[in-house]
Order: C-alpha cells, then sequence, then structure tokens
C-alpha cells in the first residue's frame, strides 16, 4: 500500500510578504524549514515534495504556496491537487482568519468558506466541494479589542504582522508547534483509518 500523501497549501498574496493576509504561506515556509527541505519555484507558485516518519507510517508531503493572488487561487491550487494525485480530503489549507483572535489556531474540516476569499476560490475550483482540512491562523480584526474600531479591513489584513505575531508563528515560535501538532494529528487520524 502506497505512503498517505496530502497537498499542504499556504494560503497568501506573494506580491505582500510578512502581511497578516500572507500568514498561511508564511507558516508552509515554516513548515519546510521544520522538514528540512525548501520550497522551489514553479510557473504557479513554489512547491516541494517530501516524506518524513510518523510512528509506524511514512507519509509523503507536497507543500503548496500558489502564486497567484489570494482570491483566484483557486485554481492553481486544484491543479497541483490533480498533477499530485491528491484527493481534496488529503488537502490541508493554511491560512490567515480575521475570526479569530491573533496567535490562535483553529482547524476546520469541510463546511463554508466563512468569508475567506481564497478558500471561496479553492471551493469553486473544487466544483463545490468543500471536503478539505483548514487551519485557521487567528489575526483577529484590529482595533481595541480586536472589534475593527472602524480599520479598512483590506488595509487591516494587508498590513504588516505586529512583532509579536511574527515572533508567534516563526520556526523557534510557538504557533510553529501548533501547526506542526494540529498537523499531525490529522496525518496520524488518516494513517490510523487505512490501517
Amino acid at each position: 500500500m502506497a505512503n498517505p500523501h496530502f497537498l499542504i497549501v499556504g494560503l497568501g498574496n506573494a506580491t505582500f510578504p510578512g502581511t497578516r493576509h500572507s500568514l498561511g504561506q508564511l507558516a508552509v515556509d515554516v513548515l519546510a524549514k521544520r522538514l528540512g527541505t525548501h520550497l522551489s519555484s514553479e510557473r504557479s507558485g513554489w512547491s516541494v515534495n517530501t516524506s518524513f516518519d510518523l510512528g509506524q507510517n511514512v507519509v509523503s508531503l507536497t507543500l503548496f504556496k500558489p502564486r497567484a493572488l489570494m482570491n483566484i487561487s483557486g485554481r492553481p491550487v486544484v491543479q497541483m491537487l490533480r498533477q499530485s494525485a491528491i484527493k481534496p480530503t488529503n488537502m490541508i489549507v493554511l491560512h490567515d482568519s480575521l475570526d479569530h483572535k491573533p496567535c490562535a489556531l483553529s482547524p476546520k474540516f469541510g463546511g463554508s468558506a466563512g468569508g475567506h476569499n481564497g478558500v471561496r476560490s479553492i471551493i469553486a475550483a473544487l466544483g463545490n466541494d468543500s471536503d478539505f482540512h483548514r487551519l485557521r491562523l487567528g489575526i483577529g480584526r484590529g482595533g481595541p479589542g480586536g472589534g475593527g474600531g472602524g480599520i479598512d479591513v483590506a488595509d487591516f489584513v494587508l498590513g504588516p504582522l505586529s512583532s509579536r505575531e511574527r515572533q508567534f508563528w516563526s520556526a523557534t515560535g510557538p504557533g510553529s508547534d501548533l501547526v506542526w501538532n494540529e498537523l499531525t494529528r490529522i496525518l496520524r487520524k488518516a494513517a490510523a483509518a487505512r490501517s
């Protein structure tokens, strides 16, 4: 039986690195570093194939960051999914979330896009199939208490991560462990279902 194979997608706007909107891409870069590899540039984005031992199982991963802008990232993500012969249920999408407080992670499987244009684009490109994993990385809504405070949403998400957020989600920060622990939980569950 072949190793389980997962596509790990980091959403963002590559033209705006280091911003809240590109937090998913930052998280994939951190994952690549943790796995001792790095992504290579290709026409549709940046990717790398790797594998690692997860208990008694070897898991194959394709890490991918689309080059397309967030709102139209669905097509290259689905092309990578099909090119890698991975089913949507074996895809994990990492993206920023206005609905979760900064420096928090919330996993989700399936359901609506929750107002996230990148996730909406992927669902549309899959033919309205929403059966894939998401790791929602909290950025809050800005303003006092995270309530928005009249801040324009586009300006807020395209604003730079604070020094606290950058440290939290860095390779040495606690956010890296949160992402890794949730990722391996999903992978272990999938491996157990195969045996």
